[in-house]
């Protein structure tokens, strides 16, 4: 995986979590237009105490993406 692919599928998955776990999860977040590695990590706390088992398997994927550079 190039790492311009990986950083587009960053970008999905991080859409992804606030898609399916704003309200739940990142209520107190912001989505970002354009999100860093570092605006995904960010978000990964979150979704890992207050996104079910769901939500923590996403936070997961984007923090192996997030460290597989």
């Amino acid at each position: 995986m190039t790492e311009n692919e990986r950083l587009d599928l960053l970008r999905r998955l991080y859409r992804q979590a606030f898609a399916e776990y704003g309200a739940i999860a990142l209520w107190s977040n912001r989505e970002i237009a354009d999100p860093t590695p570092a605006d995904a990590l960010a978000i990964t706390p979150s979704l890992r105490t207050h996104g079910r088992m769901e939500g923590r398997r996403l936070a997961e994927r984007i923090e192996q993406l997030c460290r597989a550079a």
